[in-house]
C-alpha cells in the first residue's frame, strides 16, 4: 500500500473530486435532464397521432373547472362562438420556417359561456421588425375548428407597441390581466381554412429527436470518467515501479563491477515496501558544490526530470 502513497497529494485529491463531481451530474443532472425531453417528446408525439384520426368534439366535452387536461392536449375541438377583437394581443419573437413571425391572439368567448383565448395563426413583419397590419377576425358568431393547446411559461411583462399589446408567451393568466379579459387555461389553435385564420402553424413533426442518444451518451461518460481516473493511477504506478526496478538493476550493475561483496540483507528488491523517494530539483548551493566539482546530474535524477517535466 506504501506504493500508492502518492495518491495523498493535493493534485491527485482535486482530479478525483473533479472526477467525482462530473460522474455525479452526469448520473443525476446531465442524463435525466435528456431522458426527460425524450420521455415528453415521445407523449407529445402520441398525443398529436392519435388526434389525427380522432373526430373532433365539442370543446365543452372536454372543458372542465379553470381549462383542459394536460392528457387532451392536440384533440380537435368545434368551438361556437364569438371573437373579441378588441382584445387581440400579438406574440413576439416567434419562428415560422426559420423567419421571425409574430402570431395573433384574440379572444373567443364562447355560446357556453366561457371565453377561451385563440391562435389565429402567424403574421411576417413588414419594415423590420413592425407588425404588419392584421386582417380582423370575422364579426358574429363563427364556428371553428380547432386543437387545444396548454398554457405557456411567462417569461417577460407584455410591452405595448405599434399599436398592439405584446407578449412573450401564450399565457392566459397573463394575457388576460393585460386586457381584461378571464380566460380559461390553455387556448386553441386553429386548424386550416377557419374563420379568422391567418397564416397556418403547422404541426410539429413527430420524431423523437437526439435526446434519447444524447442522455445515453451522458451516462456513458458518467461511467468512463472513473475509469480513466482509474487508468491514469494504474499508468503512475506502474511508472513508478518501473523506476525501482531500473534502479535495482543500475545497484545489481555496481555490484557486478564492485569489488565489495554486497549482503542480500541489505539489497532492496522490487517486492519491497519501499517507496520511492521524491524527486526534487537541487539547491543553488548544491548546484554550485556539484559544479565545482565537475560532477552532473545522475542517471536518476535525468529520468525523473524528463517524466516530471523539470529542467534538468
Amino acid at each position: 500500500m506504501r506504493r500508492l502513497r502518492f495518491l495523498l497529494r493535493p493534485g491527485w485529491f482535486a482530479l478525483a473530486a473533479v472526477v467525482a463531481l462530473f460522474a455525479y451530474l452526469c448520473f443525476t443532472v446531465l442524463a435525466p435532464w435528456q431522458l426527460g425531453k425524450n420521455t415528453s417528446t415521445s407523449h407529445r408525439n402520441e398525443l398529436i397521432n392519435e388526434s389525427v384520426n380522432a373526430e373532433p368534439v365539442a370543446i365543452e366535452q372536454l372543458l372542465s373547472g379553470p381549462g383542459f387536461a394536460d392528457d387532451d392536449e392536440w384533440r380537435r375541438v368545434v368551438a361556437t362562438g364569438s371573437y373579441d377583437t378588441d382584445n387581440e394581443v400579438l406574440v413576439r419573437l416567434r419562428s415560422i420556417r426559420e423567419q421571425p413571425a409574430y402570431e395573433v391572439i384574440t379572444p373567443f368567448r364562447l355560446d357556453s359561456g366561457p371565453t377561451v383565448l385563440v391562435n389565429r395563426g402567424y403574421v411576417l413583419p413588414v419594415q423590420g421588425t413592425a407588425p404588419p397590419s392584421i386582417e380582423p377576425a370575422p364579426p358574429g358568431a363563427v364556428t371553428l375548428d380547432a386543437r387545444i393547446r396548454q398554457a405557456e411559461g411567462t417569461s417577460r411583462e407584455p410591452i405595448e407597441e405599434a399599436g398592439h399589446i405584446q407578449v412573450y408567451n401564450i399565457n392566459p393568466d397573463q394575457i388576460g390581466t393585460a386586457v381584461g379579459v378571464d380566460a380559461v387555461q390553455g387556448y386553441l389553435q386553429l386548424d386550416e381554412g377557419q374563420p379568422g385564420g391567418l397564416g397556418l402553424i403547422e404541426l410539429p413533426q413527430t420524431d423523437s429527436g437526439p435526446y434519447l442518444s444524447y442522455g445515453l451518451q451522458w451516462l456513458a461518460f458518467g461511467i468512463m470518467a472513473p475509469l480513466g481516473l482509474a487508468y491514469f493511477v494504474r499508468a503512475e504506478w506502474r511508472e513508478r515501479r518501473k523506476a525501482t526496478n531500473q534502479d535495482l538493476a543500475d545497484l545489481d550493475s555496481e555490484v557486478a563491477t564492485s569489488d565489495t561483496p554486497v549482503s542480500a540483507a541489505a539489497r532492496p528488491h522490487a517486492d519491497s515496501a519501499v517507496e520511492e523517494p521524491e524527486f526534487t530539483l537541487p539547491t543553488r548551493k548544491e548546484r554550485k558544490s556539484k559544479a565545482k566539482a565537475g560532477s552532473a546530474l545522475t542517471d536518476k535524477d535525468v529520468r525523473l526530470a524528463d517524466r516530471y517535466g523539470k529542467n534538468r
